[in-house]
């Protein structure tokens, strides 16, 4: 378990924080591309690491991501007009533009250059893999751009959503590298959701409940592993990868295409789960892409218009007890993403890890905990910059493979955990 300070340490991600101004060192998933595709199209509110701020593309096409409220009187500048070149607040007319430089105050004449004062925090965007990913640390600082393997396939190899989780980003992270659950809470999606089933691997799965956990570190963050017994003697692995700060890998399941996340902080108690599906060495097929627009595997069903899932707390993630008795799904919730949703917003908005009874297979957990607060202290007390922010670092694969009984997973995997662009990826 932690202390109070500890828990407050690894989940407070605002301004001036510990944690925030580590994850601020970083590129994050900001928004989907299909969010902001139209030149001088309607600007989107944007909250990330407790900011409020505004992202437009403006008449020529430039990306931009401002502070949401207008230097004048504080008005949100969503209602603005997304006009030549800026966005103009409707209130007085201030306008900005995607640097967040006022370009024109109407009511002071423009040979006082009263408005080159005037400038809102930005932060810098690019786009990349149907994702528009955000930098908002120091710009001396600012690392290369993300070398993730979703997002430098070809877009017909990717797909990637994102859902509101109304949690703190870490337990929702710690759920992407537990392994252990899915024998349970999973274990009746396994053989039925399109995007899981077929796998041997998922025999293993039902038949071992009580995984070992080894984890060893790497450049960017760890590699978890989860072991169950296999053939003879020989042992079926499971191996997640985590990179600093939130990004994690699910194993893969025989051809199908390979998952993982992103959890990034709106505030301390929501977060934005990103969830990618990719494929290494060949397209989608239309029956995927589908089956993930329908919300299986690890997306979702939206309420209409939004990125709410469907399934949320206001329903109670539309439950039902005679699915659960029936053992057509362990908890009564349908869908991977929505089952691990609706626990970890169990927990309260911020979980209190003072209570918590720790075991063995919550190695990785403890692993991942360790690793942040160490990293945020060197950070703030030494200024030395975080692992996982160059490119090799993020080239990593989740694994699903068996070994003998001797040979230690990393040594086994060694190849297998790295991604390189045409390779297949290692699954079972």
């Amino acid at each position: 378990m932690l202390r109070k300070e500890q828990n407050d340490l690894v989940t407070q991600t605002g301004p001036g924080t510990p944690m925030g101004e580590l994850f601020r060192r970083f590129w994050l998933p900001a928004l989907l591309s299909e969010e902001v595709v139209e030149a001088g199209g309607e600007p989107v509110r944007l909250q990330l690491l407790s900011e409020r701020m505004l992202a437009f593309r403006d008449s020529e096409g430039k990306l931009g991501l401002i502070d949401e409220f207008c230097a004048h009187r504080g008005v949100s500048l969503w209602f603005g007009r997304n006009e030549e070149g800026g966005i103009r607040c409707p209130y007085h007319g201030w306008k900005y533009d995607v640097t967040g430089q006022c370009i024109d105050v109407p009511s002071e004449p423009a040979a006082s250059g009263y408005c080159n004062k005037i400038k809102l925090k930005s932060y810098p965007l690019v786009e990349q893999g149907g994702v528009v990913w955000v930098y908002m640390g120091p710009k001396e600082q600012q690392p290369p751009l993300p070398a993730f393997e979703f997002s430098t396939v070809p877009q017909s190899q990717s797909f990637t959503s994102k859902r509101l989780q109304e949690c703190n980003w870490l337990q929702a992270l710690e759920g992407g590298v537990d392994s252990s659950h899915v024998s349970f809470l999973h274990s009746g999606s396994l053989n039925t959701d399109p995007l899981f089933k077929g796998s041997r691997g998922n025999q293993y799965n039902l038949s071992d409940l009580s995984p070992v956990f080894e984890v060893v570190e790497s450049d960017g963050g760890l590699f978890i592993g989860a072991r169950r017994n296999a053939e003879d003697d020989q042992y079926y692995w499971r191996i997640t990868p985590w990179v600093m700060p939130c990004f994690t890998m699910v194993p893969p399941r025989g051809d199908h295409p390979v998952h993982g996340h992103f959890w990034v902080p709106i505030d301390d108690e929501n977060c934005w789960a990103w969830s990618f599906d990719y494929h290494p060495t060949r397209d989608l097929t239309e029956a995927e892409v589908q089956a993930m627009k329908d919300g299986k595997g690890i997306h979702v069903r939206y309420i209409p218009g939004t990125y709410i899932p469907l399934q949320n707390k206001t329903n109670d993630y539309l439950m039902d007890r005679a699915a659960q008795k029936a053992g057509i799904t362990y908890s009564g919730v349908e869908g991977i993403a929505m089952q691990d949703a609706s626990l970890q917003e169990s927990m309260g908005p911020i979980q209190d890890r003072t209570r918590e009874n720790l075991v063995s297979t919550d190695n990785g957990i403890i692993m991942v905990r360790h690793r942040l607060m160490k990293a945020a202290r060197a950070l703030a007390e030494k200024g030395v910059e975080p692992p996982g922010r160059d490119p090799e670092s993020q080239k990593v694969r989740s694994v699903a493979i068996v070994l003998h009984r001797e040979k230690p997973f990393k040594e086994g995997a060694h190849d297998a955990l790295h991604a390189e662009a045409g390779k297949a990826h290692t699954t079972i």
